[in-house]
């Protein structure tokens, strides 16, 4: 509490973050892709908020907003460089949306694992102008004044980020198809099925595991149908042996938690187009399973 300031003043500021917290987290999580470094930023915005003279403050969700945004740019930023040393590919850590599907977003945009993997290549500024526009629908000009550019500028960079996201990918199926395609895939991969597996895998199909340095997490992407089905097949006797497999909810789509011994393993994500599964998804690292981890020893 700030030198002279009352309780009144600060629970009121306490009911104003609240208000706009699931906003801030879904602004900082798309901008970053960690659920944890998220959750930092929004508690420093917090913190922020709490020293700012906010009787100079004409709307409290605009000054918070920008906060946040700054702010995840700011993570944004050091985040690269440390993930350039991460052992094996990085994925993004997954939430589970089955109680939030859009995170707090006014639409669900931006927020699937492998558009989240994609944003990694853009710049964190060309990042948050996205995910401001796309996910929570904020005017160019607005965008402009968060990120302390142009208007001009602020449409530039939205669309250089379209056009970096739009090149590598097919157009997404919808939730059925998705769900189907998934299943499909499950059960060709536990089988090891190679030709139920060539049949659903796009031709450049590109298989990721983040194991964050696990054992047996492939520390290369496998790229390629035959490639994949070969590497698929190989691995299912160990892997899948004594295996449970529960179906959950990642990032708005459906999604496959396997656990083994009452323990989670791995989570498994595809991205499908109409070309087939084009991105498959391993999430090995155990911290980035917490999400799941409540509620084992359901086999689906």
């Amino acid at each position: 509490m700030r030198a002279g300031e009352d309780t009144d003043s600060l629970e009121r500021a306490a009911q104003e973050f609240v208000a706009v917290r699931p906003r801030l987290f879904g602004i900082a999580y798309r901008v970053l892709g960690s659920a944890v470094e998220a959750e930092d930023v929004v508690q420093e915005a917090w913190l922020r908020w709490q020293g700012t003279d906010r009787t100079e403050v004409r709307e409290p969700a605009a000054f918070l907003t920008t906060v946040t945004a700054r702010l995840a740019i700011n993570v944004a930023q050091s985040a690269r460089v440390r993930r350039e040393s991460y052992v094996g590919p990085w994925l993004p850590e997954p939430v589970d949306t089955s109680t939030d599907p859009q995170v707090g977003a006014e639409r669900a945009e931006a927020l699937t694992l492998a558009v989240l993997h994609l944003l990694e290549r853009l710049n964190p500024v060309e990042r948050a102008a996205y995910v401001l526009r796309e996910a929570f629908d904020y005017p160019y000009g607005r965008i402009a004044q968060i990120l302390e550019t142009s208007e001009a500028n602020a449409r530039q960079l939205v669309s250089r980020a379209r056009r970096h996201l739009s090149a590598p990918r097919g157009e997404p199926v919808g939730r059925a198809a998705h769900r189907r395609l998934l299943e499909v895939f499950l059960a060709a991969a536990r089988t090891g099925d190679l030709s139920v597996l060539e049949e659903v895998l796009a031709e450049d199909v590109v298989s990721y595991s983040d194991g964050g340095g696990t054992r047996g997490a492939s520390k290369v992407p496998v790229v390629g149908r035959s490639r994949v089905s070969r590497y698929l097949a190989a691995f299912a006797p160990r892997f899948w042996s004594g295996a449970d497999v529960r179906r959950v909810e990642a990032n708005g789509l459906p999604a496959v938690l396997v656990s083994n011994g009452g323990r989670a393993v791995a989570l498994l994500s595809v991205d499908a187009s109409q070309r087939g599964i084009e991105r498959i998804m391993w999430i090995i690292n155990p911290a980035k399973l917490e999400p799941y981890v409540t509620g084992l020893g359901h086999e689906a």
